[in-house]
């Protein structure tokens, strides 16, 4: 096994610091460029730059950093401005998510299609509230995926480098979108399969939150297919274990600590793995109970306590918790076959932990 050196070496603030302050630089410009254009854009730059720097813990920038610096390269300005583009991916992805889903908050505070709304109600606008809400997440969550594409072209880094990189950070964004329509489908079939939650959950997010950021670092440095390939076998486990993590928070998790309210998931009609165990564990009246309960969007308090103690009952907390160790300890195994640097080696070790954990 590879040394590893002292966690104060790759602490993760810091890296997180300097990805924010690439946003914020990157965003003050875009807010310029919008209030050019039109004084009433100010409030989509508003928007933005509160939901994008409002959060978050940086993990899909750290993960390619960390591959870039795996794969032999030298820090810059200029690859944080890239490996940032990341979060622009991520924004997007969250407002559209949280428009389909009709998710009330994110991260504390209105989503972006209830912000809008509101503002159309306080200044009378005519015509529906809800649909200019809407509307408006579709059009502000299009605008981040492009600006992702507008950061990482004026990050600094040469045309050679970012030929390198594109087309990996092209199809990590195709496959989220692809992964996203998975999960839509999901709630209009019913499927609870374990087999299905763990493919939805693969493209949703295992992909574009581990292996592809990844990927992404090792093609800016130029890394060779077989580092691509160590890559894969310790960031898709990874990032199936954070999706499972993901899930039990969806359902359990403090409010403070996810930026929704309890049970969301559960609301929201959720056909995760964590449902998925659920339902072939739980006995037929449970599994009923299930059935009537999730996507209810009425379920009142009691209601989301008695759906969690079916689903513990039912052992799938604990079944989903082995998983996600057993998948953390296969991640691990493969970055241990990897002759990486050992600071490289050191920082992925403390992302698999913060990734699957969410202590911070």
């Amino acid at each position: 096994m590879t040394q590893v050196e002292p966690i104060a070496s790759i602490d993760r603030a810091v890296l997180r610091h300097r990805v924010n302050q690439a946003l914020a630089d990157f965003l003050a410009d875009q807010r310029t460029w919008l209030a050019a254009i039109d004084d009433s854009l100010v409030p989509v730059a508003e928007a933005l730059e509160a939901f994008v720097l409002g959060g978050g813990k940086r993990l899909r920038p750290a993960f390619a950093y960390w591959g870039f610096r795996g794969a032999g390269g030298v820090d810059s300005d200029q690859i944080v401005a890239a490996l940032a583009a990341l979060e622009l991916v991520q924004a997007s992805a969250l407002i559209h998510d949280d428009l389909m889903d009709r998710s009330d908050t994110r991260r504390g505070e209105p989503a972006i299609h209830r912000r809008f709304a509101t503002r159309h109600r306080a200044a009378g606008w005519a015509g529906n509230a809800d649909s200019f809400g809407e509307a408006a997440a579709v059009l502000l969550g299009d605008l981040c995926l492009v600006w992702s594409d507008t950061l990482l072209n004026s990050s600094g880094l040469d045309p050679a480098t970012l030929a390198r990189a594109r087309p990996v950070f092209d199809e990590m964004r195709a496959e989220v979108t692809i992964g996203q329509y998975l999960d839509v489908l999901t709630q209009a079939t019913g499927n609870t399969s374990v087999e299905w939650a763990g493919k939805v959950a693969r493209y949703k997010s295992a992909k574009y939150t581990v292996e592809r950021p990844l990927q992404f670092g090792a093609a800016l440095a130029g890394a060779d297919e077989s580092l691509r390939a160590v890559y894969s076998g310790y960031g898709l486990p990874l990032g199936e274990a954070f999706q499972l993590r993901d899930d039990l928070l969806g359902v359990f998790g403090d409010p403070a600590q996810t930026g929704k309210p309890a049970g969301d998931d559960l609301r929201e009609g959720k056909r995760t793995y964590l449902i998925a165990a659920a339902m072939a564990g739980a006995d037929t009246e449970g599994r009923a109970a299930l059935a009537r309960g999730l996507g209810d969007p009425h379920l009142d308090a009691a209601g989301v306590a008695r759906l969690r103690q079916i689903i513990i009952d039912s052992g799938a907390v604990a079944q989903t918790e082995r998983r996600i160790a057993a998948l953390t300890a296969t991640a691990l195994a493969a970055l241990d076959e990897a002759n990486l640097p050992s600071v490289a080696y050191a920082a992925l070790v403390d992302l698999a932990e913060a990734a699957t954990r969410r202590q911070e």
